[in-house]
């Protein structure tokens, strides 16, 4: 017999002492980051609250901050009214549709100038009053938002595109410009929406300038990255056969490098649109316009109703969004 055939296979171990080792480690740090940042108050506290879903407990802190927020949102806003005097050129002849005008009276407490005491007197005023006003204000500053969020992804193609084929290193031989457009690519994923938005709100001012630029930076970021990533990826040969002929960079790009990437660009891209339209409502919080701008004005005025109705109507264009995304990517790719 063969030394080989007394050999006796043994399955391998699944895991050594190294492993166990990182294991410790990873868990150790978790224990000790999870005190500093109240993980094990978070959970006793959801527990609670749980827990008084079931009847299991009298009170809970979370289920009563939760229970009164959402009590407050409740009814929603749906009507519109301005008082006539602070409307400029106003024209009953002339009313918006399905308005009316409404005459309020009420008693106000003012000081005789005659006699120097207060006194109760009637005090009427006359109300321009829209029943679904707020409702087309919101859908005028979600159309805005949609807005933001399309020339966001605009404007971050057309930055991280170039930056892309400057980062690429079958695009660009030179490692000096390499490095530059991947440390720019770096610091534009680096830096958040909201964070960037602050600083352009200084400078543009409040509005939507500020969002688009925001939105566009980091998305350049992201898709920067991705687009030098998966054209570095691409399969070489084709592109060894342009080279052989001759042909330039952007030429080996086009024709053997992009016909392999064009879907993942594309779902890149529609992510990014996606993403946008999310972050636009976030960065108007500061400033930055779309329906955040009017979602923090109606919340700092304590005006739930009014934040009630924003909330669903983020939520719809979110959900009609999300299946338009899909259905696009199944046609495109």
């Amino acid at each position: 017999m063969t030394a080989q055939a007394h050999t006796r296979w043994s399955y391998p171990r699944p895991y050594g002492s190294g492993t166990i080792l990182a294991l410790i480690g990873a868990a150790l740090l978790l224990w000790y980051t999870g005190q500093r940042v109240e993980i094990g108050r978070m959970v006793m506290m959801t527990t609670q609250a749980v827990a008084v879903q079931f009847g299991l407990a009298d009170q809970s802190q979370v289920a009563d901050g939760l229970g009164n927020a959402i009590g407050q949102l409740v009814p929603i806003q749906l009507s519109e009214r301005q008082e006539i005097s602070r409307i400029e050129d106003f024209d009953p002849a002339d009313l918006p549709f399905l308005s009316h005008i409404e005459l309020v009276e009420r008693r106000a407490e003012t000081i005789n100038p005659q006699t120097m005491r207060m006194e109760s007197r009637p005090v009427r005023t006359t109300y321009l009053v829209q029943p679904l006003g707020y409702v087309w204000l919101v859908a005028a500053k979600m159309l805005e938002t949609l807005e933001i969020a399309l020339w966001g992804t605009i404007v971050a193609i057309l930055i991280g595109f170039p930056l892309a084929l400057l980062s690429a290193r079958n695009m660009m031989r030179f490692a000096a410009i390499r490095m530059v457009a991947r440390g720019i690519i770096g610091f534009c994923r680096a830096v958040p929406e909201l964070v960037s938005a602050l600083f352009l709100v200084i400078a543009y001012g409040f509005g939507p300038i500020a969002g688009i630029l925001a939105l566009g930076l980091y998305g350049a970021g992201f898709l920067g990255k991705f687009y030098a990533d998966d054209a570095e990826n691409a399969d070489p040969r084709p592109q060894e056969a342009l080279t052989a002929i001759g042909a330039g960079k952007m030429l080996m790009w086009r024709y053997a490098i992009l016909p392999q990437i064009l879907p993942q660009y594309i779902a890149y891209t529609l992510y990014i649109l996606d993403r946008n339209v999310r972050m636009a409502t976030v960065i108007g919080l500061v400033g930055a316009g779309g329906i955040g701008q009017e979602l923090k004005g109606r919340y700092d005025m304590y005006e739930y109703g009014h934040v009630g109705t924003i909330l669903i109507a983020i939520f719809i264009v979110v959900l009609l969004l999300d299946r338009s995304a899909g259905r696009l990517r199944k046609s495109l790719l």
